[in-house]
């Protein structure tokens, strides 16, 4: 590999060692290129010289594009990822090649690069969809590299192929019209290289690439001598021109050889070609050319063949031929040439040789080529020129009559007549073909056409798929092409445009221009306002403060909503989606709103914390939420109305801070009058209200009794309520005791408590001494116990004294004797006895009583009679007799209907057959 070619190769791998487009092709149009790689390339160079400087790489203004550049399909995207893109662009291709020249190639691959850093694919020109990054496509490979829809692609040649009448063997580019044979239709999807089928879509790599090395090689002339392949990563678009360095190349006369670009190896030095020419006499006069040298130019005089004129002609013309016929001797010596110019002999006479009459069949082997030959006499038969028949004539010189005049029944060439007339006549009849020519829609209207029906010679005049135009090709089938028009799409200015396939500019946004907004402001603030860039529509609105002073006092603080500049209606632009409006609260060119300067406002009773925010030009007295709060007239209790304005009482005094306004006031209303009963709370205080209406005063001594049970709860005392709240805690305690027993039962026994009436509980809980019977478990032993050892007995055993039943209180605590298990034996010999002359005496069956079945086997035990099995299978016999009775009768009437047909039928041809022939028929 030469040393600029691998130095071309690492500047640009070295923007790519994470496999993606880093500030490359398909990079993200905000990253910067790397000053490092283009640095390396251009240090790397060969130190032979070369024949020009390195030019800059073409870059490609946004604002004017061809048709063949994607990027102006798309819309117009930000101004910083325009330039962002194009500076890396520029950077890629000037590492690449750095010396290539301007040229056509290059700026094709300037122009894919730029729309690839800006992620922006055309619309599909067949269906006018956007291609997104996770549809599969097909890119041509000829000139135009266009990228469409896989499946609108594979539907294109499908019908391209086999639309017409007589299938055509190839299909062409929708843009591009290159014809591709029916087995290159693509039926996968491969990313641009060809080298990963269906690649996954990868946010970090280009959109339908695989992310590797694109490999493609770069001029697929074999002849070139170029072998060496794409650096880039796989990208759409053509490959740039191949930066290898051929150290000798030689130019197209193989005088001069110099050091030159892989891509750029064919060239010419600017001397003289000095070739000999194919006259072999001179040499090529013309500067160093690619291909053959031109034909001599060099004038002189030359002979013709005969040698009898000589005429001054081009040296590439020297070899020419008079208009003079020959006129020199035949070998036979009786005959003359009757040939034009020409060198050498005249050759032999043609009459000599084996002679015949005129038709051929009668040989005259010693007659010499000055006699003429006799006719024999016989039929010429010769074929006619009609190539069917022989002349009828007797042999004879010269030529036979060309027109044959034998009558013949003859067909029209649509076989829709026969006739009887000469040979030599064309038979056409009057009827007008029907038959549709090959574009499907319209009828031949050919007199006697021979199935060989032209080409339809209307124009196809469908509307295009652009809904703009109508196609102009001949009528045919299939899709039409797309439309080949180009649609601008510009700026409000003009200054800013883009070309985009007619039919896709209603989807296209119009380009963002950076020119200023030439449009006067006619607000108050036009010498504040910072200037905005040019745009569609009305001028946007002014952002500032309006300022204005109201009658109110305060300044106005709305956006400024003075008079705005009319859009421009030649370069309104008509959305295509309806969006919300943003809402304005003030339209321009209106007065100023009411002021919305924010006061506070009190409440009608001007309560504390109750002061609502209004807008200035609302402001207005209210109510708040709370109530009155005024003391009332009784001194206990406050206003409960709602928040109202106060009237000032009578008897309250001059200057007090409670009333809120004045008398004057028309919206003042008295507060209310207590009518509430006396709340207060009594001394001593008690659970009983105050009989007496609300007052000032102290309320007398409650009088009402109040009942107390005793401690134990055997009887109810009934106490003053005075009385009983001024005694003490232990005078209430001593008084509310009825002195004697205390009626409560034991938690842990079945007895009484033994002591006074007393509060809390009782003392003897566990030392209760009175006594208990015990008894064994079958009530045979009897003791007598203190309850508390009993107690504890229980306790001891496990049990809780509380769970035993008072019935069952102290049994089971003695262990039974001897006696106790005699009275045992003795009860079970009787409970045995008892057993047994309950066997001796069963209940007594009731015979003849059936059982009652189950409800579920009630409906199944249907006993069925004999005369009802010989009833069911003597009607199955006689269905099946009737049934084979009918079928019978069917395949006999069918087999005489078919029979009857037949004879019918063969009638018909009888008639027809009478019809054709009536003499035979007379006969």
């Amino acid at each position: 590999m030469p040393s600029s070619y691998a130095a071309a190769a690492a500047g640009s791998s070295s923007r790519n060692t994470n496999r993606k487009f880093t500030a490359a092709a398909a990079g993200s149009s905000s990253r910067k290129p790397n000053p490092t790689s283009t640095a390396a390339a251009s240090t790397a160079r060969p130190s032979a010289p070369l024949p020009s400087p390195a030019p800059k790489p073409p870059v490609v203004s946004p604002s004017a594009v061809s048709d063949s550049d994607p990027s102006s399909y798309s819309s117009s995207g930000d101004e910083a990822d325009l330039t962002a893109s194009d500076s890396a662009t520029a950077s890629v291709v000037s590492a690449y090649l750095s010396v290539a020249g301007e040229g056509a190639d290059l700026s094709k691959v300037g122009i894919f690069l730029s729309s690839a850093a800006r992620r922006r694919s055309p619309p599909c020109l067949i269906c006018f969809d956007p291609i997104r990054p996770s549809d599969p496509v097909w890119s041509c490979s000829s000139s135009c590299f266009a990228i469409l829809h896989l499946p609108c692609i594979q539907s294109w040649a499908h019908q391209s192929a086999s639309g017409a009448a007589v299938p055509c063997p190839t299909w062409g580019c929708p843009k591009c019209r290159f014809a591709y044979p029916k087995s290159q239709t693509p039926t996968s999807y491969l990313c641009f290289c060809s080298k990963t089928v269906d690649p996954a879509p990868d946010p970090w790599i280009l959109p339908h690439s695989c992310g590797d090395v694109c490999g493609r090689r770069l001029n697929a002339n074999l002849e070139s001598g170029c072998e060496h392949t794409c650096l880039l990563l796989c990208h759409p678009g053509p490959c740039p021109p191949c930066p290898a360095v051929v150290p000798n190349a030689p130019c197209f006369c193989g005088a001069h050889r110099e050091p030159r670009r892989c891509a750029h190896q064919r060239y010419s030095c600017a001397g003289k070609c000095n070739k000999r020419l194919s006259c072999g006499l001179h040499r090529c006069p013309v500067n160093c050319h690619d291909g053959p040298c031109p034909p001599c130019a060099v004038r002189g005089k030359h002979k013709c063949e005969c040698g009898e004129t000589m005429e001054e002609k081009l040296c590439s013309e020297r070899v020419f031929q008079c208009k003079r016929e020959c006129g020199g001797m035949l070998d036979c010596g009786k005959h003359r040439c009757e040939r034009g110019c020409h060198g050498g002999k005249c050759g032999e006479c043609p009459l000599r040789g084996r002679r015949t009459c005129p038709c051929g069949k009668k040989d005259y082997p010693k007659l010499e080529c000055d006699a003429e030959a006799a006719t024999c006499g016989s039929t010429c038969e010769k074929v006619l020129g009609c190539g069917r028949h022989r002349c009828p004539e007797r042999c004879h010189r010269g030529p036979c009559d060309e027109t044959c005049r034998l009558v013949i029944t003859k067909s029209c060439r649509c076989g829709g007549l026969k006739k009887e007339v000469p040979c030599y006549q064309e038979l056409t009849c009057e009827r007008k073909c029907q038959r549709l020519r090959n574009c499907g829609r319209h009828a031949c209207k050919r007199r006697c056409c021979a199935s060989d029906c032209p080409p339809c010679s209307e124009t196809c005049d469908r509307k295009l798929r652009c809904g703009n135009h109508k196609c102009l090709s001949p009528c045919h089938r299939g899709a039409c092409s797309p439309c080949p028009l180009m649609k601008t799409i510009s700026c409000a200015c003009g200054k800013t445009c883009f070309e985009v396939p007619c039919g896709t500019e209603k989807n296209q946004k119009p380009p963002k221009c950076s020119k200023k907004c030439n449009i006067p402001r006619l607000c108050r603030h036009k010498l504040e306002c910072r200037p905005h860039k040019c745009h569609y529509g009305a001028c946007p609105p002014c952002k500032l403060t309006c300022g204005e002073e109201l009658s109110c006092g305060h300044l106005c603080k709305e956006r400024c909503h003075g008079p705005i500049s009319p859009p421009n209606p030649e370069f309104t632009l008509k959305p295509t989606r309806k969006k919300m409006e943003k809402h304005i609260e003030c339209t321009p060119g209106t007065p100023c709103p009411p002021c919305k300067e924010v006061v506070l406002v009190p409440c009608f009773g001007q309560h504390l914390g109750q002061e609502r925010a209004m807008p200035c030009s609302k402001w207005r007295p209210f109510p708040c939420q709370n109530l009155c709060g005024n003391p009332l007239l009784c001194g206990n209790h406050y206003c409960t109305k709602s928040c109202h304005v106060l009237e000032v009482p009578l008897n309250q005094p001059e200057g007090d801070p409670i009333a809120s306004v004045s008398k004057v006031n028309a919206l003042a209303e008295p507060c209310e009058h207590c009518d509430l009963p006396c709340q207060r709370v009594r001394e001593p205080p008690c659970s009983h209200r105050c009989p007496l209406p609300c007052h000032l005063s102290d309320c007398p001594p409650c009088k009402v009794l109040v009942k107390k049970p005793c401690h134990c709860g055997a009887m109810v005392h009934a106490f003053e309520c005075v009385f009983f709240n001024n005694l003490k805690a232990k005078e209430q305690v001593k008084v509310r005791s009825c002195g004697g027993p205390c009626h409560r039962k034991l938690p842990n026994c079945p007895h009484l408590c033994s002591e006074v009436c007393h509060p809390g509980t009782c003392p003897s809980v566990d030392q209760c001494m009175k006594k208990v019977n015990v008894r064994c478990a079958c009530n045979t032993l009897k003791q007598e116990w203190v309850c508390q050892d009993v107690l504890k007995e229980y306790r001891n055993s496990g049990c809780d004294p509380k769970e035993v039943p008072k019935s069952q209180f102290g049994v089971g605590l003695l262990a039974c004797g001897e006696d106790c298990k005699k009275k045992v034996k003795v009860q079970d010999s009787e409970l045995h006895l008892r057993k047994t002359q309950e066997k001796k005496s069963p209940a007594v069956e009731v015979a003849n009583v059936p059982k009652r079945r189950k409800r579920r086997d009630r409906g199944q035990e249907v006993e069925v009679s004999k005369f009802q099995e010989v009833k069911t299978y003597v009607l199955r016999v006689l269905l099946i007799i009737f049934l084979s009775i009918i079928i019978a009768a069917g395949l006999y009437l069918l087999w005489k209907g078919i029979f009857r047909l037949s004879d019918w039928m063969n009638e018909l041809e009888e008639q027809r057959a009478r019809q054709r022939h009536p003499r035979g028929a007379m006969l």
